[in-house]
This record gives structure tokens, sequence and C-alpha cells, in this order.
């Protein structure tokens, strides 16, 4: 069998070069293509009247990305598409209108409202790639119409709708992936998600390859200090009333809409809930904290502009996670760092550094170490091994037919944004916070004023039922 003119032997010392040259070691590009290869041998496995259907739910950039996941797969089907911006609906369903069909699809159904989609009989999963602000309704309306859903990042915009997420897929047994892909993907080695160096970091830390930890810093960048911005006139074809759905009603000004929503807190978290629901869900996993969380935070930061029709986000900040075990986590606007490594490349990334001064940092260009031999001297026959995935979409589809769960799974998501949450509850509040991990509740002096900030009220007719 020859792919991209190669043979079978031959691509796959091809693939193995191209990780080895990306920053992957040997021993770790050979697990990481096995892997690859078992999840390539399952679809090919896979009848070809045995699609798996399903529908978008905001056709923005992260929606189309996300069906791109799918769409060439031979056994899933692209049916429907809902956006409540007409521009962004047609422009999907032009775009996708070619490879639907030779996918069987005819002509791809579209509506402006998500409850029409989700009530389809004939559609298994629905992606939700809207606005933050959008992402908890349509993933209850898909999960109680009997769908499996695979949601963007952040899974929430305020911890008290995550935990009703995670009650919602566990009562109705959905499977629910959340779109922290670094859980599956690494560097492309030839046009192809192969080698995860998240994973490789995650799993020498957890294998105590840099022994105790003193802690471990995530990298997230600032937020932008822009406004005021004019408010215009509603676009045509953009149902803005819609759009702000269950967030307080405010005039149109183009920057609080589609991609620049994510700058103002009524809509979004700034980077704590858009890089920083990536990094910090490394450092989740790697601290083996998937099902828990820090158990103190305090904060400092920059304050953000108080004017009307402003980027509300603080530009500047340091937040600070105390876990139980004693490791804590640094989460900082600043830019990722690997001392005296001069061909590094400073960006969002997570670093994790041991009592010793040994560190490994990692981020989508690369994974460096403060020795090189950290990253290549294979790990013992007897490690402790972390669940891989070398596909986010191949992890949730094969999810789907199994019905386990997948390495993004409900919990996860809401577990590693709800870090991202408390974070900014912190800032926005000021205070040094208490947090119980188990109960999901803040304890301590200052409690009472801190659970306010666990859900917000819904803007009427739309409703929140914790």
């Amino acid at each position: 069998m020859k792919r991209n003119g190669l043979s079978r032997r031959g691509f796959l010392a091809s693939s193995l070069g191209a990780m080895a040259a990306s920053g992957l070691p040997m021993w770790y590009a050979r697990e990481a293509l096995a892997a690859r290869q078992e999840s390539e041998t399952r679809i090919r496995k896979v009848g070809p009247n045995d699609k798996i259907r399903f529908g978008l739910v905001g056709c923005g950039g992260m929606g189309k990305a996300d069906v791109g996941r799918f769409i060439d797969r031979p056994d899933c089907q692209l049916v429907a598409l809902c956006d409540v911006d007409k521009r962004h609906l047609e422009q999907a369903a032009t775009g996708f209108r070619d490879k639907a069909k030779k996918g069987g699809t005819d002509e791809i159904a579209k509506y402006t409202d998500f409850r029409e989609l989700c009530t389809r009989k004939d559609i298994d999963f629905v992606i939700v790639g809207t606005p933050d602000h959008w992402h908890t309704l349509p993933t209850l309306c898909a999960m109680k119409n009997g769908k499996d859903v695979y949601c963007e990042k952040p899974f929430t915009l305020f911890i008290d709708e995550g935990k009703l997420l995670v009650k919602t897929a566990r009562a109705m047994n959905r499977i629910v992936q959340v779109g922290s892909q670094q859980r599956s993907e690494g560097f492309r080695p030839m046009g192809n998600y192969t080698g995860n160096q998240w994973h490789l970091a995650c799993e020498l830390v957890r294998n105590g390859r840099l022994g105790k930890l003193s802690q471990v810093t995530t990298f997230i960048g600032g937020n932008p200090r822009e406004g005021p911005f004019p408010v215009k006139p509603i676009p045509e074809g953009l149902d803005y009333e819609f759009w702000l759905g269950p967030t307080p009603k405010v005039e149109y000004r183009e920057k609080n809409c589609h991609y620049d929503f994510r700058w103002f807190y009524a809509y979004s978290g700034g980077k704590q809930t858009d890089w920083g629901a990536h990094m910090n869900d490394i450092a989740q996993w790697a601290l083996g904290m998937d099902g828990s969380g820090p158990v103190a935070i305090e904060a400092k930061g920059e304050e953000p502009s108080r004017e009307p029709g402003c980027y509300d986000c603080h530009p500047r900040f340091e937040l600070r996670y105390h876990y139980s075990s004693g490791v804590p986590v640094l989460c900082t606007d600043v830019r990722g760092n690997a001392p005296g490594h001069p061909q590094f490349k400073a960006g969002e990334g997570v670093r994790f550094d041991g009592v010793d001064g040994k560190w490994i940092f990692v981020s989508r260009s690369e994974v460096v170490a403060s020795d090189k031999k950290l990253l290549e001297e294979p790990l013992p026959s007897n490690k402790m091994p972390l669940e891989i995935s070398t596909s986010h979409g191949g992890n949730f589809i094969d999810c789907i037919r199994s019905r386990k769960q997948p390495i993004c799974n409900v919990e996860v998501g809401h577990r590693s944004v709800s870090v991202c949450h408390l974070g900014n509850i912190a800032l926005r509040t000021g205070l040094k916070l208490q947090w119980d991990p188990a109960e999901e509740k803040f304890i301590g002096s200052n409690s009472e004023e801190a659970n306010k900030w666990l859900n917000r009220p819904y803007r009427s007719p739309w409703k929140f039922e914790a």
C-alpha cells in the first residue's frame, strides 16, 4: 500500500523522521505513530453505510475549523448548519457544499435557531462552535435531544454552567468532547497531527522525570486595552438580539461581536478562557488534577477601563493557584521563557520546574528542556502511561461508537475551565480565595461574596437552572 507516493515502510520511516526533526525523541515518536496507525485501522473497518451524521451550531472561524475535523472522514456526514448571522451561515454552506455532497448530503439544511437543528432525529452529534456565552444552552439542548456534543473551548462562561453540563451528560449518557485539542494534537509533521509534545511533557512530569516540582507556570499573553468603540448599525443578516441571548442588552459596536467578543467579560473571559483554557488544562493534566482543582487562588493585575464600549478584561495579570499537593501554578500574561536556550521561540506555553533546577518547557512550536537527556531518555517499561490520542476529532468519533469517555470529556473540560474562571473571579473581586474542589464552592471568610460569581442571571427569555 502506498501513501503520497511512498510505500508503507517508506511512509513510516518518513513520519518518524519528521517527528524527530520537530523535536520529539525517537522513543516517543514510535509510540505516537503506533497510536496513529491503530486509529487509522479503526476508520478503515467502518462500513460505507455506517455514517455518523452531524450538524454545526455557530459557523464562524472555530466552528468551520471543527467541521474540518470530521467532514473528510468516510464515517461522518455533515447534514445541517446553524448561525444567527446569515452571512456566516451562507458562507459555511457554500464552503462545505462539495465535501458534504461527496459524503452523501445532497443539500445541507440551514437554520438560524439551534433548537431546530438539535431536535432533528437524523443527527448523531452536534458541534457547538458559538461565542463563549452561547456554549451552555446549545450543548444542553443537544444532550437533552439525545445528541453527543463536540463543544469548543472554553466549555462554559460560569462554573455553575459546567456543573449543570456534567450532571446532564451523566444523566443522559451523552459523550462530550471539549475542544482543548492539545490533549490530542501537537505540531504537524507531514501535514498531519502525529506526535504530541503536550502529551510527552505531561507523561514525563507525571512519571517523575523532573523529580519533585517547585512550580508550574502557564504563559498565556495579555489582554488588549482598546476603546471606547463607536456604536454602529447592526449589519444586515445578523440577528443581534439572538446573538446577545442571555447576556445583558447593549448597543452593537462591532468589536463586542464575533471574534473580539472574547475581550469582554460579558461574553468571555479574555486570555484566561482563550489561551488559559489550553495552558491551564495542560497544567491540570500534568498534575493529575483532571477531576479536581486548586484549593486557594490569589491574583494581582492591571485594572481595565471602566468606560462603556471598551474592552474590560484585565490587560496584565499574575494569578497564583495553590494545590493540595503543594505545587503552585503561576498563570501570567507574559510570554513563555526557556532560560539559556537561544533558539527558543517565546510564546504561549507551560513550564514545569523541578526543585533541583531541572525544567521542561512546552508550547505549540516546540518542547525543550534544561538538559536534552530529560526528553531523549525513554521512560521505564513500568511507567504510568497517560492516555494517548492522535486526533481530537477521531478520539471523539471512537467514543461515540464505544460509549467510552473521550480524552477531554465533560468533567475534564469543566474542571480545566473552572481554573480559568477562578482566576478571573480572584482578579475581578481582588479577594484571596479558598476553594473546595470537591463541593465546587468557595469557603472561608470571603466565601459569601465569592460564591455570587459562580453564575449570572440569564436575560429573559433565556433560563439557567442548576
